[in-house]
């Protein structure tokens, strides 16, 4: 019989984003727009020359395992709880190991949902979800694709920022690779110690500069089993094919080296040409084994974060998230603002844009304006693009140390910068301004139209600089971008107190939305690469990419950016709800692979009269219970 059953296919529909009821109105206008975006990009026409990897497309009625009794019931990846059926516990040696009532993912999402509403604060509700994760990730997942609004915030930002700290002390299980000081030279052979032959994803850190909290060292674990948990649940990722992974390079968090709980390498980090030497034979070793493996750098400090950039974009499939992914969801934010004051969105280059931040993140949205500046032709060269981008970091205006100016308190610090600025950071010098100055007098002089953070300093949007800014323009685009949101430049109800209500406004970190006292409702938007990341690695890995371009983060911004209706707009709303990511993913993952096709970095094969959409959306992970077969 089983023979048998494994050779029937289950046809799929192919209807796009089924996933929020109908009966919703901004679901069905969302729907509308993803599909016209989709069509506007003549998403619906054949490759007659390309046949998509049909381990990507999840049609199988059953799954195979040489796993019985225990070992599937230990297994995340394998186990339903009470869900196996009496024929599963029969042959797979079940019987009497669960209790005797067989009950479907609908009464355990209910009794699951019941526990977590009980859990009193948002770190419990985090411990609750990850031991669910670590015994059942089907339903893990199902529950965190039904309830995303919700529990977006508790896996990912700002929740898990507080469970990094705590990693030491809530540690329970572990999840994916450590490789550590003591592992140089054994890495090639480690990586066999994992033991899925098929890696999709791995989102990997050195935990150097977590969040806005700074170095967490090995505590920064939880960062890619979050990211990797919403590339599954938004980007359809399978949980299979996903490998969180720490480089632990030692710490310089004195408080962690003295915690005799800290699980990571109790020394100093490498650094120079050791530092540099490690991570390449980590790379190494996973080219080796995964080399279709796109590779996410996630939370490494400046300037090493562009450093490993630089070396590897060309070498393996690779970006990274703080410095590309950010950068695009920035850029599509910035676009969607520009719709919502009634502008076009070509006349990016007649704003007028403050940056508060000027490292890896700071420098690396920035750079993703000026790519759009640059292709949109309204700029004659990308310097004249850099014009239109003042930069501060935590010294102030990065401006012309030759020129006086008359603040004692510049004067006070010295003639010279702490650090000398880098060829990047260079770019955004202005030698027509002193060095140094304030952002309030950044302010008062260029009168911006927007005013980014990328700080981690909680605070850096002062109060005068705000309402400074909306003396000179009628909507301020005020974007506190900084994670979690005890570290965000400004609050939403400061940003909106400041500014009468007239500022547009996202951030990092969810803001509720602000009712100011005359009744007015100000409406806040998370900008946060979690509308970006889950569709790129989507488009990426349908299309077996061997480049990660620039254009693939250009487009999309403005995929996004073109999701939020003239309503939407109207009231300040510039994305899509957090509930709707996965259908956010859906159309730029489309988007991004059809941009690999385009630019020749696509590996898989489209069959003749295959549509692109919907071979992605068959790609896409749904969490649901199959039969399982023992085989030997």
């Amino acid at each position: 019989v089983f023979p048998r059953l494994i050779s029937f296919r289950i046809l799929r529909s192919h209807t796009l984003c089924p996933l929020l009821p109908v009966t919703c109105d901004s679901s069905l206008m969302l729907r509308s727009r993803v599909l016209s975006t989709l069509r506007s990009h003549a998403l619906r026409r054949s490759y007659s020359s390309i046949g998509v990897f049909p381990d990507l497309v999840k049609d199988k009625t059953v799954q195979l395992t040489n796993s019985r009794g225990v070992n599937v019931i230990h297994d995340p990846l394998l186990s339903k709880g009470t869900a196996f059926s009496l024929a599963e516990r029969e042959r797979l040696s079940l019987r009497g190991l669960v209790p005797p009532r067989c009950q479907e993912m609908d009464k355990q999402l209910a009794r699951v949902k019941a526990n977590l509403d009980a859990c009193e604060t948002p770190l419990s509700k985090f411990v609750f979800v990850t031991a669910l994760q670590d015994r059942n990730e089907t339903l893990f997942y199902r529950l965190l694709i039904d309830n995303l609004e919700e529990l977006a915030g508790i896996i990912y930002t700002p929740t898990v920022g507080l469970a990094c700290q705590k990693f030491h002390s809530i540690y329970r299980r572990s999840r994916g690779m450590y490789f550590s000081t003591q592992d140089r030279g054994a890495m090639s052979a480690m990586v066999y110690n994992w033991p899925q032959e098929e890696v999709d994803v791995i989102v990997v850190t050195d935990g150097s500069r977590v969040l806005g909290l700074g170095d967490l060292g090995a505590n920064g674990m939880q960062i890619p089993i979050g990211k990797l948990s919403l590339y599954v649940a938004a980007g359809g990722i399978r949980p299979k094919a996903i490998l969180p992974v720490v480089l632990d390079v030692g710490t310089n968090n004195k408080q962690l080296l003295h915690d005799p709980l800290y699980l990571g390498m109790g020394h100093p980090r490498l650094d120079n040409e050791d530092y540099y030497t490690f991570v390449d034979e980590w790379v190494q070793a996973v080219k080796g084994r995964w080399p279709n493996a796109l590779i996410q750098f996630e939370d490494f400090k400046y300037p090493h974060a562009y450093n490993l950039l630089n070396k590897y974009r060309d070498e393996v499939t690779c970006f990274n998230d703080d410095i590309q992914s950010t950068s695009a969801i920035t850029l599509a934010g910035i676009l969607a603002a520009l719709k919502a004051r009634g502008l076009q969105q070509e006349q990016l280059s007649e704003e007028r844009i403050v940056c508060v931040g000027a490292g890896s993140a700071g420098v690396g949205v920035c750079e993703g304006i000026i790519d759009c500046m640059v292709a949109q032709g309204r700029v004659r060269t990308r310097e004249e693009a850099y014009s239109k981008i003042w930069m501060l970091d935590q010294h102030g205006l990065l401006g012309n140390a030759a020129i006086s100016s008359n603040d004692p308190g510049r004067m006070a610090q010295g003639p010279d910068r702490p650090v000398k600025l880098d060829e990047r950071q260079r770019n955004y010098a202005k030698m027509d301004l002193p060095d140094r100055i304030s952002l309030e007098e950044v302010v008062e002089r260029v009168k911006p139209t927007v005013l980014l953070g990328l700080t981690g300093v909680n605070g850096a949007f002062t109060e005068k600089a705000v309402r400074t800014m909306a003396q000179h323009t009628e909507k301020p685009v005020v974007f506190p971008l900084s994670n979690p949101d005890t570290h965000a430049e400004c609050s939403a109800e400061d940003a909106f107190k400041w500014t009468n209500g007239k500022a547009i406004f996202a951030s990092g970190s969810p803001f509720k939305d602000v009712t100011l006292p005359n009744g007015q409702v100000c409406r806040t938007n998370q900008c946060n690469n979690s509308y970006s990341f889950p569709g790129l690695g989507l488009g990426i890995t349908v299309s077996r990419a061997t480049k990660v371009t620039p254009s693939m983060f250009l487009e999309t911004a403005k995929t996004i950016a073109n999701l939020a209706s003239p309503s939407q707009l109207k009231e300040g709303t510039l994305f899509p709800g957090v509930a709707q990511l996965r259908q956010v993913a859906l159309a730029v993952g489309t988007r991004v692979c059809e941009v690999a096709f385009e630019e020749g970095v696509a590996s898989s094969k489209l069959k003749e009269g295959e549509i692109l959409q919907e071979v992605v959306k068959a790609s896409m992970y749904e969490p649901e219970y199959v039969p399982l077969v023992y085989s030997p």
